[in-house]
């Protein structure tokens, strides 16, 4: 049985790796970090979970806490990670980062884009993006993960078989997204009220937005090739999920069926890579509550570009789901275990 410790438990996202471990068969919770609510009971912050966790929340103190653990998620603000994690925590348990804190390799963009100083840029080499259906033979043997972020997620795998085939301009793409408003967190914020975000959907982060660096990184891997994208959120009003509808030029002369078998092969041994049928383009709501991602491919042939679509729950795949998903592999557990929860519909 795996002991796992969750800081930032009290978060939407840390309550969902709490609602996904509460039905894995090979984990135990240990504790429950907040500092938020240190010394409440967990069931108190979220009544979903009344008669389901009788458990204390507990604090951050990472030193005394990894001695209980065999692993701790980490689902805190950007910069809390890096200043709590050092050798001696990582000689004795597992990290899961879902912060941006380990993704970006080169210090200097993490800290332009951020606006902070790194904690530990010493582990920034070591951690391994946790993007399993990329990286998922260097997750096996990692010791710290740097969890993806829900827009990168779900923008790389929508243009990830082009990329990694060469059929695309990787200095040509357009990235529109779209999320629900519990990815910018439980914190209060006005801007994120009922009566400011209903009826209504807006950009934000115009040319600004700090998983630009992210997904530009991850697609150059996968290209070998600089890329370069504009990437544009938009906020919409529901709880959940993501949108993405990418775009970019094609530089090889290929037909619909050629890009179609392209990402048909590439994620035929992908459980939770879902190529939808022709013509069916990936909605929120088939997704939601799912570590499913559902992708579609259309070619534009007036303007020889390619539509890349892709859809998937912020708060699953884009977050405690794949966290999840990392740490199986890590602990050579089946990668689905405890994730074959169906989508909620409606």
């Amino acid at each position: 049985m795996i002991k796992a410790g969750i800081i930032g438990s009290t978060g939407y996202a840390g309550q969902e790796i709490v609602r996904i471990l509460l039905g894995h068969k090979d984990v135990e919770i240990k504790w429950y970090g907040s500092r938020t609510y240190a010394d409440q009971a967990y069931a108190s912050v979220f009544q979903n979970m009344f008669q389901l966790v009788p458990d204390i929340c507990k604090g951050e103190d990472m030193e005394k806490l990894c001695e209980e653990v065999d692993v701790i998620f980490t689902a805190t603000p950007q910069g809390l990670c890096s200043t709590l994690v050092n050798e001696d925590i990582l000689s004795k348990v597992k990290i899961i980062d879902l912060s941006a804190d380990f993704r970006i390799k080169d210090v200097e963009t993490y800290e332009k884009w951020y606006g902070i100083k790194h904690g530990s840029p010493q582990f920034i080499e070591e951690a391994v993006y946790g993007l399993c259906e990329v990286n998922r033979e260097e997750i096996k043997k990692a010791r710290l993960i740097a969890n993806p972020g829900c827009y990168p997620t779900c923008s790389f795998l929508s243009i990830y078989p082009l990329a990694k085939a060469g059929w695309i301009d990787m200095k040509s793409i357009i990235v529109d997204a779209k999320s629900g408003t519990s990815g910018a967190g439980r914190g209060a914020k006005v801007n994120n009220l009922y009566c400011e975000v209903n009826e209504s959907i807006k950009a934000y982060g115009v040319a600004s937005h700090r998983h630009t660096p992210e997904i530009e990184e991850q697609l150059s891997y996968a290209s070998g090739t600089e890329a370069v994208i504009n990437f544009t959120p938009h906020l919409v009003p529901m709880n959940r999920g993501i949108l993405v509808t990418a775009y970019a030029n094609l530089i090889k002369d290929v037909s619909q069926e050629e890009i179609r078998t392209l990402y048909e092969d590439t994620y035929k041994d992908e459980q939770f890579v879902r190529v939808l049928s022709d013509g069916i383009c990936p909605e929120t709501r088939w997704v939601e509550g799912s570590n499913y991602v559902d992708v579609n491919i259309k070619k534009d042939p007036r303007t020889n570009r390619v539509i890349m679509m892709g859809a998937m729950d912020n708060l699953v795949k884009g977050a405690a789901g794949q966290a999840v998903q990392n740490m199986n592999l890590m602990f050579g557990l089946p990668e689905n275990t405890g994730l074959m929860m169906p989508p909620v519909f409606p």
